[in-house]
């Protein structure tokens, strides 16, 4: 007899929502995440100033003032670049995880379904391929080709992330070939196909949930650094890296310049981290469990 405890219909959905109000890691993720999602959704309506208004007059602007963050070396309202920079590095990181989740929980299925056969070996020896080179190389590889912008960041994030998906999928899914629910639908005449999307995928998910979430923060650091480098997100379009870059050397005459762009960098990670630590602990059944 299974020694898995008996769940009525809707307990497990209500220890999932007691479990996520009661970790102060994920509720504290949450807000913060929500903040910048809403400062970013915000911005495609309205911004306090047009961020690609100039005035010089008003260069260097103190924090609390007229402009709640300041203004930079052009005049330029950094509340407004915040949150249209808010916009870019949440665009491109979803997008870059939504490539990474698409190709490579496909390929991990397909490696796990065909174990230790030649398609398996192909996918985990080009995974091991792409894992060899950074994703600033990889950025440099396809912006020398087809020049630097966003939609660029974005292949080479979602040809990074790729990989990652790819190996946990088929690191998981591994393990579930062997239970007894996916023999006996092998037994009862199910494909590789169908066993894979319609038994291994569903109890997957929360693995995979975790780790877009971590992804999603490290892609919002990666579009900084390649817009920092200049990679990314071309001008007039606001960036937080390219921000960072643009006052590096005005530290020492107005500090506010670089250090709120990379204060929202920390604070959009943290919170990211953070929702994705209390994610990891609230859909492990037996972290719930511990916790009763």
């Amino acid at each position: 007899m299974s020694d898995l405890p008996l769940v009525r219909a809707g307990d497990g959905d209500r220890g999932v929502w007691r479990a996520a109000s009661s970790s102060r890691s994920f509720v504290a993720g949450f807000v913060v995440t929500l903040v910048f999602l809403a400062a970013a959704l915000v911005s495609l309506v309205w911004t306090p100033y047009e961020v690609t208004a100039l005035s010089i007059p008003d260069k260097f602007k103190p924090p609390f003032g007229e402009h709640l963050f300041g203004t930079d070396q052009f005049g330029r309202d950094i509340f407004s670049m915040v949150m249209v920079g808010a916009r870019t590095s949440i665009a491109v990181s979803v997008v870059a995880v939504g490539i990474g989740v698409l190709a490579g929980v496909a390929l991990g299925l397909a490696a796990a379904a065909n174990r230790r056969g030649l398609l398996d070996e192909l996918i985990m020896r080009s995974n091991d391929l792409v894992f060899a080179f950074p994703v600033l190389v990889i950025a440099i590889l396809i912006t020398a080709v087809f020049g630097p912008g966003v939609i660029n960041a974005i292949v080479a994030l979602g040809v990074y992330n790729t990989p990652v998906f790819a190996r946990l999928a088929r690191g998981a899914a591994l393990s579930l070939w062997s239970r007894e629910f996916v023999l006996a639908a092998q037994v009862a005449g199910k494909g590789k196909f169908l066993i894979s999307v319609e038994h291994i995928l569903p109890n997957i998910l929360n693995l995979l949930v975790v780790q877009g979430t971590i992804l999603f923060s490290l892609g919002i650091l990666a579009e900084a650094g390649l817009s920092y480098v200049g990679l990314g997100a071309q001008p007039p379009l606001p960036s937080w890296g390219r921000m960072l870059a643009e006052a590096q050397t005005l530290t020492a005459i107005a500090p506010h310049v670089a250090l709120i762009p990379g204060l929202a960098i920390v604070i959009a990670v943290l919170g990211l981290n953070l929702m994705g630590d209390g994610l990891r602990d609230i859909l492990d059944p037996r972290v719930r469990r511990a916790g009763r």
